[in-house]
């Protein structure tokens, strides 16, 4: 039988560029999604797929899932309510999606015979650290009920952990770069898209190192942990993403590739969070490196702009999340 793989969120930013790679890859996909910022997200040659099934659906639906999962050998756990405003904007509800769900989901996983399930934490568990290198094995200080929320998930799996069942958890960066499913809430995306349309980049702060990765980065190293020998990957941790820069490079690296006219204006901020994440342990054992740049990223999105593929980007909710929300008062 062929690989079967469910992508909880598989239609949000990240989900929408690694669907089209799984099913290059000749993967069954099947899409777990709300789909509440359209139904548009992947292109007609992807959504004719015959090897892909999309249930729209609401992981708290247990009965939903169960039946989704049947015959599915790999699980990719995408979904959950993204970024700090967002959860403050509905706390409840990001409870219920990130944390509440979160068991049943592996629980439910496990009891269908899925083989593989891969979690998407977030390197925001670490906090404010004072070391310059955050490497695994550091304790988790998560500053948010978010980057709290991703943690204690990360717990939770570890419960589950055994021989026979592979379980990873992943602790991305923040992601950048064009998406057919688009965000212009993440900060290297924020600096370009007010560069490109108001030839103008606010920076708060600026000497904050916000780590970053490459969506086509984020997206080969799905398909990676899919294919690698399970003795490499099961129970572990592994952080993944790209190069430290801070907030000031960041806007430097967006102007160089939008236009030498476009303005840094600088504000004192009160978010002090920064870190540098190590991602030497992916490398090391499973030979991961990304191989695109925040340039590559702040240019896919230049490009997307004066394609005229993300209309409006000032001002259209379904590329901001809390927007979104919002207008469809999610509970």
């Amino acid at each position: 039988m062929s690989h079967r793989v469910l992508v909880t969120g598989g239609a949000g930013y990240v989900g929408a560029n690694l669907i089209p790679k799984l099913l290059l890859e000749n993967f069954h996909v099947t899409v777990f999604d709300l789909m509440i910022y359209g139904e548009d997200v992947f292109d007609p040659s992807t959504k004719s797929n015959p090897r892909l099934k999309i249930v729209k659906g609401d992981i708290r639906d247990q009965a939903l899932l169960k039946n989704s999962l049947v015959d599915v050998q790999s699980v990719i756990h995408l979904a959950c309510i993204s970024n700090d405003p967002s959860f403050d904007l509905n706390p409840n509800l990001g409870r219920s999606i990130n944390l509440d769900a979160f068991r049943p989901l592996v629980e439910i996983s496990k009891s269908q015979g899925v083989q593989r399930f891969i979690y998407a934490s977030s390197s925001s568990v670490y906090g404010v650290k004072k070391e310059s290198n955050v490497v695994e094995e550091m304790s988790l200080e998560p500053l948010t009920d978010y980057s709290k929320y991703k943690a204690q998930c990360e717990e939770i799996l570890k419960e589950y952990e055994s021989p026979d069942w592979t379980t990873v958890t992943i602790r991305p960066a923040t992601v950048c770069g064009y998406s057919r499913r688009q965000r212009l809430d993440v900060i290297v995306n924020i600096l370009t898209n007010h560069a490109f349309h108001n030839r103008q980049i606010k920076v708060f702060g600026g000497n904050q190192k916000r780590p970053n990765l490459h969506i086509e980065d984020m997206t080969d190293l799905y398909l990676l942990l899919l294919k690698v020998p399970s003795e490499k990957i099961n129970g572990k941790i592994f952080n993944a993403g790209y190069e430290n820069h801070t907030v000031d490079q960041l806007a430097e690296l967006v102007q160089q590739v939008v236009g030498a006219d476009v303005k840094i204006v600088r504000a004192p901020t009160d978010d002090n969070r920064s870190y540098h994440v190590s991602s030497a342990k992916i490398e090391r054992e499973l030979g991961f490196k990304p191989r695109h740049t925040i340039q590559e990223a702040a240019l896919g999105l230049k490009k997307a702009f004066e394609a005229g593929l993300l209309p409006n980007a000032m001002t259209e909710e379904k590329y901001y999340n809390i927007k979104r929300m919002l207008n469809l008062g999610l509970t």
